[in-house]
């Protein structure tokens, strides 16, 4: 065990180690089953009477490309009671029936190996004076390695990728959204793309006694202990075409160069703190930009069952945004989830508060609702504090804060084309709620909508 310690300690601080290993993210629900304990044979019986035919041994289980025992969702791995979540993003929890295990895994000796990912293609057209109209795609990959001992103990390796910087560094139409540059510009009205490396890491998880369960997480590219599990990850968001325009409140942090959690488990609470690089990923989206640990977070999560994760959290980010160069930020989260019965929803706040500069609040609540195996409605509502539609220092509003809502709902057509993936056809429409002051900029009611093809493999 010391040598399997001071192994991980070793990749979770050397990059090049990284960069060698290509396996996986932390998916959720995709933890591997304790190894089955082989049986003890009966007693042989020599008294000279007939012994009934002892029942025969379950035939050995072929887990290639199919679903093993445990892919239900939980952590196995974890104490009875705290195995009433899924792991998301980075460490986060999701509740069980949120978690992505339906993976495409094959046993490799003692290793398990899973992929899974999903592919968008979409057309939006952003209404108003300030609005435009494309044609993009959202993507990403995810890969994992994982093994597990017959003590509890198991080491995960991780990897996450996007393609969406095909899109080029402008991303796509998205009004009202902001906090990216582009070309030295900043991005206002629209959504960046993804970087190329959105997860190198990897995970410990030990058993310490008394239904306690430690574990440390890290990497040259990985996701801090803050808010709740990113929006890409939730299956709330699942047929959402767009970015939150809250993105920058909630889940800026989820591609961080340069992390390190270590976290206490047990009876459905997991408690957590993380050192990372507090600057988010600049407009360079495919290369690995250099780690750091400047910035901390703190995080407690509550599963008190199955269908509910409760999580809040607080951070302080080292000059975080390139817009407010010279600016850290103190940021507090919190999240209430929802998992069953065909519907996921979330419910968070957020408030920046920039160091100096003032404090920016946001909302969120969204829901996916699977009708049937064929049809699913989902919805959107945003309400975020924002100075940052103006970015040009001779404009009047230059600095100014607005609050504005986002509403946005829509339909998607789910064709199973298995039981590891399908295809989804569906649109949105969003509406708009804003100060009479931004109707020069942005028209007195713009009016959005989004059509999608999603092809989603094992999620």
């Amino acid at each position: 065990m010391k040598k399997l310690l001071l192994t991980t300690a070793a990749l979770l601080t050397s990059p090049a180690a990284f960069a060698q290993d290509h396996s996986g993210h932390s998916m959720p629900g995709m933890d591997m089953p304790a190894p089955a304990p082989t049986p003890t044979p009966a007693p042989q019986d020599h008294s000279g009477h007939a012994m009934p035919a002892p029942t025969p041994a379950p035939a050995p289980q072929d887990h290639s490309m199919h679903d093993m025992p445990g892919m239900d969702g939980q952590d196995s791995s974890t104490p009875a009671g705290a195995a009433n979540s899924a792991i998301g993003s980075g460490t986060s929890r999701l509740p069980v029936s949120d978690g992505m295990n339906g993976g495409f895994h094959v046993m490799t000796g003692d290793w398990m190996l899973m992929a899974m990912g999903s592919a968008t293609l979409a057309y939006t057209d952003q209404g108003g004076p300030r609005g435009d109209n494309a044609t993009y795609t959202a993507n990403m990959a995810m890969f994992q390695a994982q093994r597990r001992w017959g003590d509890g103990t198991k080491l995960t390796f991780d990897v996450m990728g996007s393609l969406d910087a095909v899109n080029g560094q402008r991303g796509y139409p998205n009004l009202f959204a902001s906090g990216e540059t582009a070309h030295g510009e900043p991005l206002i009205d629209r959504q960046h793309p993804h970087d190329l490396f959105m997860e190198l890491t990897a995970r410990l998880d030990v058993p310490l006694g008394g239904g306690i369960s430690g574990f440390v997480y890290g990497g040259p590219v990985g996701e801090p202990a803050l808010g709740p599990s990113a929006f890409v990850h939730r299956k709330s968001a699942r047929y959402l075409p767009l970015s939150p325009i809250s993105h920058h409140w909630f889940d800026s942090t989820h591609i961080t160069y340069g992390v390190v959690t270590g976290g206490l488990y047990t009876n459905g609470v997991q408690l957590e703190a993380s050192a990372f690089r507090g600057r988010e990923p600049d407009e360079k989206r495919w290369d690995i930009e250099s780690p750091k640990l400047d910035s901390w977070s703190l995080r407690a999560t509550w599963t008190p069952s199955p269908n509910w994760v409760v999580q809040a959290s607080h951070g302080r980010l080292k000059d975080p945004e390139e817009m407010h160069a010279g600016q850290d930020e103190n940021r507090t989260t919190a999240s209430v989830q929802y998992g069953g019965k065909g519907v996921s929803a979330l419910l968070a706040f957020s408030a920046k508060d920039r160091v100096p500069g003032d404090t920016l609040t946001a909302w969120i609540a969204e829901a996916n609702w699977d009708l049937s195996r064929h049809h699913s409605l989902f919805g959107r509502v945003e309400n975020v504090a924002n100075d940052e539609l103006f970015p040009d220092h001779a404009d009047p509003l230059h600095d100014t804060k607005f609050r504005v809502t986002r509403f946005e709902a829509g339909y998607a057509y789910r064709i199973p084309l298995s039981d590891k993936g399908e295809v989804a056809l569906g649109g949105s429409l969003a509406t708009y709620a804003k100060p009479d002051a931004l109707d020069a900029a942005y028209g007195r009611a713009p009016f959005s909508y989004t059509l999608f093809a999603r092809l989603g493999l094992g999620m």
